[in-house]
């Protein structure tokens, strides 16, 4: 590969990007009105969400707890050993919310004096499950403590003490402004690119391409690394909005979260360029890209919660790219998680960007 001739194509590119104003906009714009549009809370139905128990009492009136709590079908209980063991379930998203039943919370109950305690944590992370997590297991708790308690206290009822692990504020916006960087990286970037390579070939430019000394590798480059500078940049005013406008700045890196940002442009931006070199009109390239897109954003977390999806379409959308970075989007931003923390999911990102960028090459030089 030469470099000299690589600069000459991304200078090519970037001359013929910023000739069309009307491309220039939809680059910068686009993806800041995404994000003002997004950033609000969306609501999800409560149903079949793993709730980690920790019974410290072990009692029957406990145990008549939990089997309340599970004959509703909301949640799933799964028995976990301690305190540490919740806090890694709700990291992991192994568990959506977590209920702490005290060691004295039977003894309570027959002493009558006063009504027992159980503490709910759940994940702010997730401000859209938590928030309804939290309004379904008080009642449920609520009913059921009211009918363990109806002939034994008379203050009535079993007292739900919360405590959140992030967002304590459970303000959606943080949420939704973290997912609309995977919307805007995936979706978006991917269509615009799309469509760059099949106009140049109907133009003609792209024929004159390769037949110049260029080679596959060059012209992807050339390709990539001009939109993938515009996209980071559009990263860096995303978040400069969201902090002045929301109030929303990253828990954890900004540096982090803008590195791994550029890193996943490369998935985005080489499956919008495959989706364009085997295309034979630019209405053809939009095509794909849209029936391509359109399961990748509602199955990767941006606006549904994958937790409260069945199992089928769990292990489906861990097939998609977008799934593993909106994970690490909100990781960083919400959580604060560094890069240890989120290694599993930086290596999955890397395998994706791996395998697009050889398929994106491969394809080029097919066309050749």
């Amino acid at each position: 590969m030469s470099a000299r001739r690589l600069l000459t194509l991304i200078r090519r590119e970037v001359r013929a990007t910023f000739r069309d104003t009307f491309t220039v906009t939809i680059l910068i714009t686009v993806p800041l009105v995404a994000l003002l549009a997004f950033s609000f809370s969306l609501s999800t139905e409560v149903h079949g969400l793993r709730l980690a128990v920790l019974d410290a009492d072990g009692s029957a009136e406990s145990r008549r707890l939990v089997e309340d709590i599970a004959a509703s079908k909301w949640f799933v209980p799964v028995s976990l050993p301690s305190r540490d063991a919740i806090d890694r379930g709700l990291r992991g998203g192994t568990v959506s919310a977590a209920l702490i039943i005290p060691p004295d919370f039977s003894r309570t109950l027959r002493q009558r004096r006063e009504p027992p305690e159980v503490q709910l944590l759940y994940d702010g992370a997730e401000a859209l499950l938590a928030g309804n997590a939290e309004g379904a297991l008080g009642g449920l708790v609520n009913a059921s403590g009211a009918r363990l308690v109806r002939d034994q206290t008379p203050a009535g009822g079993v007292a739900v003490v919360s405590g959140v692990l992030f967002n304590p504020r459970l303000d959606g916006t943080p949420y939704m402004a973290a997912g609309v960087f995977g919307f805007v990286l995936s979706f978006l970037t991917t269509l615009i690119t799309a469509v760059t390579i099949v106009n140049e070939r109907q133009s003609g430019t792209f024929d004159q391409l390769q037949v110049t000394p260029a080679t596959a590798l060059e012209i992807l480059l050339g390709k990539l690394l001009p939109l993938g500078a515009i996209f980071a940049l559009d990263v860096v005013l995303m978040m400069l909005i969201a902090g002045f406008a929301f109030g929303v700045w990253p828990a954890g890196s900004a540096l982090f979260f803008i590195l791994v940002s550029s890193f996943y442009l490369l998935v985005s931006l080489s499956l919008g360029l495959i989706f364009s070199a085997t295309s034979s009109t630019p209405a053809e390239a939009v095509q794909r890209t849209v029936l391509f897109s359109v399961p990748l954003v509602q199955l990767s977390g941006f606006s549904f919660p994958i937790g409260n999806m069945p199992a089928v379409l769990r292990w489906l959308a861990l097939a998609f790219p977008a799934t593993h970075y909106i994970r690490v989007s909100r990781g960083i931003y919400l959580r604060g998680e560094g890069p240890l923390t989120l290694l599993p999911e930086l290596l999955v990102l890397g395998l994706f960007a791996a395998v697009l960028v050889v398929l994106a090459l491969r394809t080029l030089e097919a066309r050749e």
